[in-house]
């Protein structure tokens, strides 16, 4: 069964690829899956997956029946009745037996769509009995991940985009480096989950809207502020997927994306443990005193992992839509107001509640101390403790 279905798959995907290099060689999309350049859906590694590429099949095959039935009708009428041959049109007022087939005939197609694609959408949306449960939080522009319950209870981290700015900035058409094999869809911390076990998607947002959405899982989930959403999937093979956030949502939302790594239950079982391992190892006590090197070495790392995108690496901004660091009133002011930002937000300047007090603190320093801004103004240092009292 499964041999049959995956042949009519290479078959349909075969004679597609014919129609549109004989109809015009449209141009390809590049797969949000990380595939090379396709023409059919990623290959589906869920159950529900396998299902929505079965109804794409499906409803296409039925769409292209009625196309040659139609189109075939309407040719031949045309041709075998034409003014050249002598044909006289009838006159008649109308029929009810066509009258009846037109509306039977299309009320039936519906129906046989409309059946299979209820039942995966029903089941698409049956979260219950998962093994791990997964929060997920768009911000502008990145995903955290919260392991909510199940084995790896605890855990959490931010998913950045790791492709280097040097691949993705023009230089009068040229990139300044070549980019890599997962241009754009690479990031520094992959969500890792098991293979075979039933994970339910939590998502929401912190800013505007945003969607998790990883086709070979057939999953896309609208994450929205203020609301919380939730989705499943069992993936079926080991291995690194790859989506994006489907949802626009502003100036980087092409370089926001989704990579999830399916590993068996033995590794995931590992990196549960070197991750807790980590996170306990990172865990900073925001009382301590830190040394401004240490704060702006830091922080630089911060910056260019958050602000960078918005601000630019020099701090320079973007006239008219981000706002210039270097001599900025607010950055060389009291440290108060540039904590107060970045914890609550201001204007398009999302809140960055999810970054720690060593983290906040650190990035303040960076801008404080980086560029032309070193030694002119006040308060060049900010510690953990003056952000965590201002949370507070």
């Amino acid at each position: 069964m499964l041999k049959s279905s995956l042949g009519f798959r290479g078959a349909l995907a075969a004679a597609a690829a014919v129609a549109m290099t004989t109809f015009g060689g449209a141009a390809l999309a590049e797969n949000v899956s990380g595939q090379p350049r396709q023409y059919n859906l990623a290959e589906p590694v869920t159950e529900i997956a396998r299902q929505i590429y079965d109804l794409h099949t499906m409803m296409l095959v039925i769409c292209l029946v009625i196309f040659v039935a139609v189109f075939g009708v309407m040719f031949y009428s045309i041709f075998a009745h034409r003014k050249s041959k002598g044909a006289k049109p009838a006159s008649f007022h109308e029929s009810t037996t066509v009258e009846i087939i037109w509306t039977v005939v299309p009320f039936l197609i519906v129906i046989g769509m409309a059946l299979p694609a209820t039942k995966t959408v029903v089941a698409m949306k049956d979260t219950s009995n998962a093994d791990i449960t997964i929060k997920a939080t768009g911000y502008q522009w990145k995903w955290g991940y919260e392991y909510l319950a199940g084995e790896g209870e605890g855990i959490s981290f931010l998913s950045t985009l790791s492709t280097p700015r040097n691949q993705i900035e023009d230089h009068k058409g040229e990139t300044a480096a070549p980019r890599g094999e997962h241009y754009l869809m690479e990031v520094d911390n992959n969500m890792v989950v098991p293979v075979g076990k039933k994970i339910r998607m939590v998502t929401t947002a912190n800013d505007v809207i945003h969607a998790w959405m990883i086709p070979a899982f057939g999953v896309k989930q609208d994450a929205i502020p203020g609301f919380v959403r939730d989705t499943w999937f069992k993936a079926e093979k080991v291995g690194v997927y790859r989506g994006q956030c489907a949802e626009l949502c502003g100036k980087d939302h092409a370089f926001m994306p989704i990579v999830v790594e399916v590993k068996s239950e033995e590794d995931y079982a590992k990196w549960v443990q070197a991750k807790l391992t980590e996170m306990k190892a990172k865990q900073d006590d925001p009382n301590k005193e830190w040394t401004k090197e240490d704060l702006v070495a830091r922080g630089e790392k911060v910056f260019n992992a958050n602000c960078a995108a918005c601000h630019q690496a020099t701090g320079l901004g973007i006239p008219g839509a981000f706002p210039a660091l270097v001599g900025s009133k607010l950055v060389m002011g009291p440290q108060a107001g540039q904590i107060d930002i970045l914890l609550h937000g201001r204007n398009a300047m999302p809140a960055w509640k999810q970054l720690s007090d060593v983290e906040i603190a650190s990035v303040i320093t960076y801008t404080r101390n980086a560029w032309a801004n070193a030694g002119t103004g006040p308060d060049p240092v900010v510690q953990p403790k003056a952000v965590m009292a201002a949370r507070q």
